[in-house]
């Protein structure tokens, strides 16, 4: 599948850099200097995942992600050089689902696409444990398609909430670290900070109120079931 990556930058530089790399690699690019002409291509042909500037003229990033969080969960890597935690919180927050810090090496960046695609894409001619049905806490997870239903309702996921929702309910009852939640939902070659982890968490509980997702104080996090323990 080739796949369409939005670029939303307007450093030339980094346009032609990101560009050349994202070709090389097969994927098909729609190039854009403003979120205002990125929205255009939004309307006219979605791409399939945005690589998005925060510092723009005119509209900012920020506001284009969420623009684009109110119609789609389509994987959204934020690229700045605003490199305080803060900005990072807020880049995720809003709804992106990873975040560079300028200047950044072109291979992590297509690294990290890669990956990105792998989680996000359904899967097709699954093993026996693919094709599983979760059932718990009044959730529904079809694992083959990606998709998560909450008392017959379906939920709009990003792809890490997804991740994590799965590893949650895989393992019930169990505490995880920080770190640990880290590397299983951002991957061992994630190097971001573990506060990613608090805002993933933040954002499912937003959708979720009702979930019984514990915080561990000094640790961690649980998803609790009590009739798993009866």
């Amino acid at each position: 599948m080739n796949y369409h990556i939005g670029v939303v930058e307007d450093d030339p530089n980094i346009q032609n850099i990101v560009t050349a790399y994202l070709k090389k690699e097969g994927f098909e690019v729609s190039l854009s200097d403003s979120a205002e002409k990125a929205w255009e291509v939004w309307e006219n042909r979605k791409p399939d995942m945005w690589i998005l500037d925060i510092m723009l003229p005119g509209m900012d990033g920020y506001e284009f992600c969420k623009k684009i969080r109110n119609e789609s969960e389509v994987p959204i890597i934020i690229i700045s050089a605003k490199d305080d935690e803060i900005d990072k919180i807020l880049g995720l927050e809003l709804g992106g689902d990873d975040y560079l810090t300028k200047p950044f090496s072109p291979r992590e960046l297509i690294a990290r696409i890669k990956r990105l695609f792998k989680r996000s894409a359904p899967r097709k001619n699954m093993e026996n444990e693919d094709k599983e049905i979760i059932k718990t806490l009044h959730m529904e997870i079809y694992k083959s398609e990606r998709r998560i239903f909450y008392k017959g309702n379906e939920l709009d996921v990003t792809t890490k909430e997804y991740d994590m929702l799965v590893f949650l309910t895989e393992n019930v009852n169990r505490a995880f670290s920080r770190e640990d939640l880290l590397v299983r939902v951002w991957g061992d070659d994630y190097f971001g900070s573990d506060r990613a982890v608090d805002d993933l968490i933040k954002r499912i509980r937003k959708k979720l109120p009702n979930l019984p997702l514990e915080t561990v104080w000094g640790y961690g996090y649980r998803l609790r079931d009590d009739e798993e323990t009866e």
